[in-house]
């Protein structure tokens, strides 16, 4: 059954979960208040590098089933369901969230709502947000209690968004328990492809919906400074991280994914993420809750000046050393360098006074945006030439894939320094380079 749908903010989260849904037979109505991003969009164009996306927007632009507006008004006549996906930064100097954008959606499409209306909150927000925002848009709206609001977390991995909208994991929907009305039957509605497919569906308070969201990025970063703080014990006794993890990742109650060490985590999520979620308990009255957390994100933080160590290590004297940095995005299969543990170790060696030349299959013009005055190499062989040591900062498909051959005649000094532990050490010492991997011996 098709739903006229409104999706709030185009950026990643609002870009993805609009097309998807006009793919699931929607009609769908994108809305933002950038202009050129519209524009991209309206071309079938997508502002940031997301795998099988394009081809998901071109489709449905061309079915006619989906479109882009900057008009709230337009918006408030079109749909009567509404999926808000703007972004909840870290606001500046503090760890909390900000959430003015999150505000804004309803201070300016509630008053303009005049009959029974659903909106989903899709973005990450501290726990309260949503009961908030349910009291202001009654107040503003001509609906008065026939408007809802709702929350329906997502759950997106970068380089995997289509996947993760069209067959995710679970589905989770936080509902005012105190005034039900048919949030749950909307939702039903909406995701029935998806319910017929058996995917999980839960549904609980407003309150437990936007936990779910914040615990599950908690406990992904957890996992991974776990193994990251488990890779400096490693590096001290001589034991090697890598077999460590496969060894207790065998253990069903753990798991093996999330257990790669290396130089941390990193994107738009998971670092302001629990800040936010610290900076909310503090102000619940629970700040001693997630004070371990504190500590995560130290530890996370503390793998890229290890890096960097590791490299002077390696060279001797960053003064005048030529590196070369492969990978700036935060992760594979992304272009986005938002709090990139590559990008940031490639500055604060070119700080220290090395000559540092990048390349990165997508993420080059976002870095440049962000690190102008980095060196950029137009390939991986550009920007190995003639270096002291290479750095391996980003798993990409073509890093893993190098062997020794592909740069023995390029650089200056075969050494090579792997920040995801991807590549086999063996192969690269057995062809005579110094192979130096974070936790392994």
């Amino acid at each position: 059954m098709s739903t006229r749908i409104v999706v709030i903010g185009t950026g990643y989260l609002g870009a993805t979960h609009a097309a998807c849904m006009a793919d699931l037979g929607h009609e769908v109505l994108g809305v933002d208040v950038d202009p050129s991003k519209l524009a991209k969009l309206e071309a079938g164009e997508v502002p940031f590098w997301e795998p099988g996306l394009p081809e998901v927007l071109t489709r449905n632009i061309e079915a006619g089933r989906l479109r882009f507006t900057a008009s709230y008004a337009e918006a408030a006549e079109f749909g009567d369901v509404f999926f808000l996906a703007v972004g909840t930064p870290q606001r500046k100097g503090e760890f909390a969230a900000d959430v003015t954008y999150v505000d804004s959606v309803i201070e300016n499409l509630a008053p303009l709502i005049s009959g029974p209306a659903v909106i989903f909150g899709k973005s990450t927000v501290p726990v309260g947000t949503a009961a908030r925002l349910g009291a202001r848009a009654r107040e503003l709206s001509p609906a008065g209690d026939q408007l809802e609001v709702a929350w329906n977390p997502e759950f997106l991995r970068e380089g995997h968004a289509v996947q993760d909208t069209l067959h995710p994991d679970r589905l989770v929907l936080g509902v005012d328990r105190d005034r039900l009305g048919r949030a749950e039957d909307v939702a039903r509605e909406v995701y029935a492809t998806l319910l017929g497919e058996g995917i999980p569906f839960l549904v609980t308070d407003l309150a437990t919906a936007e936990l779910v969201k914040t615990s599950a990025n908690a406990f992904l970063a957890t996992k991974i400074s776990f193994i990251n703080a488990i890779s400096e014990v490693c590096e001290a006794a001589g034991a090697d991280v890598t077999v460590l993890a496969d060894a207790i990742g065998h253990d069903d109650r753990i798991g093996r994914k999330f257990l790669n060490a290396g130089i941390g985590f990193g994107g738009g999520c998971l670092p302001k993420d629990i800040r936010a979620f610290m900076a909310r308990a503090g102000e619940l009255g629970a700040d001693q809750a997630l004070t371990f957390l504190r500590e995560v994100d130290t530890i996370n933080m503390r793998r890229r000046t290890a890096m960097v160590d590791v490299v002077r290590e390696q060279v001797g004297t960053l003064l005048g050393a030529r590196v070369a940095v492969l990978g700036c995005a935060f992760k594979p299969d992304s272009d986005d360098v938002r709090d990139s543990p590559a990008l940031n170790v490639a500055g604060q060696l070119q700080l220290q006074g090395a000559g540092v030349s990048v390349f990165d299959p997508k993420a080059m013009d976002n870095s440049r945006t962000l690190f102008p005055t980095l060196g950029y190499s137009a390939s991986t062989l550009e920007a190995c030439r003639g270096a002291d040591v290479v750095l391996v900062l980003t798993e990409w498909r073509e890093f893993r894939d190098l062997v020794p051959a592909d740069l023995d005649g390029v650089v200056r000094e075969k050494r090579i320094v792997d920040g995801r532990n991807c590549l086999d050490p063996e192969l690269w010492r057995n062809a005579g380079w110094t192979y130096r991997g974070l936790g392994r011996p």
